[in-house]
């Protein structure tokens, strides 16, 4: 065989090798889960989010790294095994807290790719430099907090605090990762009998919020019923007054008509006005009129007639009145 025969041959071979190359390279699928870039000569062009199939230059005129949309966790101070086998890193998790104690805490960090081109290009290792950012992050917030504050009430303010760090740190650093959540798993002293000490404190604690939120309850209580109280006293002080204004006014009202009779008839109105004194001062007396020489002055009895009225049956009032008629008559 010649050798221009066999140079032919190579460069056909060649030519079908980059032809094949060139096929299988230019096509590429981006799940729903993840999301791409496409590398043109070491520049990164913008993010690709949507799902599919999509072309590109062959290799190696462009290239594709595929990231993930989904929330990584980072676990702080621990490992946990698929068969749920849990190890603890004291090295990571011992920390001195402000009044110069030692603590263990670790935790979890849920963060996601957010610009997958910071996340290739600015750093060369974007998840140690979260796990490193993390460690400053709560060592710093542990650092100036007290040991009762970390090992009872005050592991919500430190959770918080220690996000917002973390969050500031990582935006500076500007690595494509975004912090979602920093969660705080435990907070315990090393030694196993200084450890039961503060639990006794913490369930001390504990007893005392509640007896503090049952007085709480009892003080609401109490002042709703005295508030209550209150009302209702204000109210029957108020029906009072309206009840003793509308007796006044009636009252002022019945005095006028009195007063209105007294200018027609002055000494019939004055005489009635002493006779029902009497009657309201003396309800059970039996009343006698005197004349000017001391005797007793005839009367209609009135009272002898209501009284009798009140306990005889109507058929005998009627027989007693048919007979004082017939003796009226005789006489």
């Amino acid at each position: 065989m010649s050798t221009k025969r066999l140079l032919t041959i190579i460069a056909m071979s060649v030519i079908g090798i980059i032809l094949i190359s060139a096929v299988f390279t230019s096509w590429y699928t981006v799940d729903e889960s993840e999301q791409a870039i496409v590398i043109t000569f070491g520049e990164a062009s913008e993010p690709i989010v949507d799902s599919g199939l999509k072309f590109k230059m062959p290799w190696p005129i462009q290239s594709v790294e595929k990231l993930s949309k989904e929330t990584f966790s980072l676990k702080f101070g621990y490992s946990q095994s698929a068969d749920g086998e849990i190890e603890s890193f004291d090295k990571d998790t011992k920390m001195i807290t402000g009044d110069d104690n030692i603590v263990l805490t670790d935790l979890v960090v849920q963060w996601k790719i957010t610009d997958p081109k910071s996340y290739l290009f600015n750093a060369e290792n974007p998840q140690e430099l979260l796990h490193d950012a993390t460690s400053a992050s709560i060592r710093s917030v542990i650092g100036n907090s007290k040991i009762d504050d970390a090992l009872t009430s005050g592991k919500a303010q430190i959770e918080s605090d220690t996000n917002d760090l973390l969050r500031s740190l990582i935006e500076k650093y500007d690595i494509g990762i975004t912090v979602l959540t920093v969660k705080l798993q435990d907070v315990e002293l090393p030694n196993a009998e200084v450890r039961s000490a503060f639990t006794a404190v913490t369930d001390a604690e504990e007893t005392k919020n509640t007896k503090v939120n049952q007085a709480e309850k009892y003080k609401n209580q109490k002042l709703s019923e005295a508030i209550g109280e209150k009302d209702a006293i204000i109210s029957n002080a108020n029906g009072y007054k309206t009840a003793r204004i509308e007796q006044a006014k009636g009252d002022v009202a019945l005095f006028d008509k009195l007063y209105a009779e007294y200018q027609n008839n002055k000494e019939i109105t004055k005489q009635r006005l002493v006779m029902e004194t009497l009657d309201a001062v003396l309800p059970n007396a039996n009343l006698y009129i005197m004349n000017d020489d001391g005797g007793t002055m005839k009367y209609l009895p009135l009272q002898s007639l209501e009284a009798s009225k009140q306990t005889t049956p109507p058929a005998t009032t009627t027989t007693e009145t048919e007979a004082e008629k017939e003796e009226g008559s005789g006489k």
